[in-house]
């Protein structure tokens, strides 16, 4: 059977085999690496792009995002994505590891950054004005300091990707859609939670385990839940669920059955039920309309 693709840094051009950190403009990116990023794919990385030019669309996790100058997107290690290019594309592209991040800053962690601790934060913004013209200008000098070999290079690459994931977060928070919340307890817990829900959600979908292995009560759980996004606890376990569900359906090619027991439903009919009262279509439904 297929499975989704993941990218590992060096699965992609020579240059990158062996590197922490890689920075290119778009047109140049899909030149060189065409193979690896025209299928839908995830990778083990962070990456951080802003186009200039063109337009187009990039689904992130079956959230569809448009492309035109001024779009910019995160993604985080594990997430699917494709896009779809205009021809006279342009922008700027990076990424970098887990470890490139953590070893040069011993107080903060990339994951305490929204858009990397929560799935309900969006991975796509248009920006305009001041805004576009500043955080386009730090795109740029990444690249032209990737490039280089100036003294300090990876502390001045690692200060600059920080500055523009607070940007990007800040724009996020600054939303309608989002209250910025001050509490870092709630922050840390929600963390702590989705952090138990990714390694064990194929396997465990109860609320009340989940707020036992964090030493709180469900209640207590579930207050953080609905304060930070507005869901209850059972509905980011579903969530986490469905979303695989659909990753798997639409990438890998296996059967409806070996799905529902890949995550954790031995009874098929009960599978096709959860997800159709989550998405509105049974998984046979969901499968023909998106393709």
């Amino acid at each position: 059977m297929e499975e989704i693709t993941i990218l590992q840094m060096r699965d992609l051009t020579d240059e990158v085999k062996g590197a922490d950190f890689y920075a290119n403009t778009i047109p140049q990116h899909l030149i060189t690496n065409h193979n690896h990023v025209e299928k839908p794919h995830r990778h083990d990385f962070y990456v951080c792009m802003i186009f200039t030019q063109g337009s187009g669309t990039h689904e992130i996790d079956f959230h569809s995002y448009e492309i035109k100058p001024g779009a910019i997107f995160v993604l985080a290690p594990g997430q699917t994505h494709s896009w779809v290019l205009s021809d006279d594309i342009d922008g700027y592209i990076f990424f970098h590891t887990q470890e490139f991040f953590d070893l040069y800053f011993v107080r903060e962690t990339i994951r305490e950054y929204p858009v990397f601790r929560s799935s309900y934060y969006p991975n796509g913004l248009i920006i305009e004005g001041q805004d576009k013209l500043i955080l386009e200008s730090v795109f740029k000098r990444i690249a032209e300091e990737v490039d280089g070999n100036r003294w300090k290079k990876n502390t001045v690459l690692v200060n600059l990707a920080s500055l523009l994931y607070i940007e990007f977060n800040r724009l996020i928070l600054a939303g309608d859609s989002f209250v910025a919340v001050s509490n870092l307890q709630y922050n840390n817990h929600l963390q702590h939670f989705e952090d138990l829900l990714e390694k064990n959600f194929q396997t465990e979908k109860s609320a009340a385990v989940y707020a036992e292995w964090m030493n709180m009560t469900q209640k207590h759980l579930n207050r953080v839940c609905k304060t930070l996004v507005d869901k209850t606890t059972t509905d980011i376990i579903i969530d986490r669920v469905i979303l695989e569900a659909k990753r798997m359906l639409i990438y890998t090619g296996k059967s409806f059955n070996e799905i529902g027991s890949m995550l954790g439903y031995d009874d098929y009919s009960y599978f096709s039920k959860v997800f159709k009262k989550k998405v509105g279509y049974t998984p046979k439904e969901f499968l023909k309309k998106y393709n």
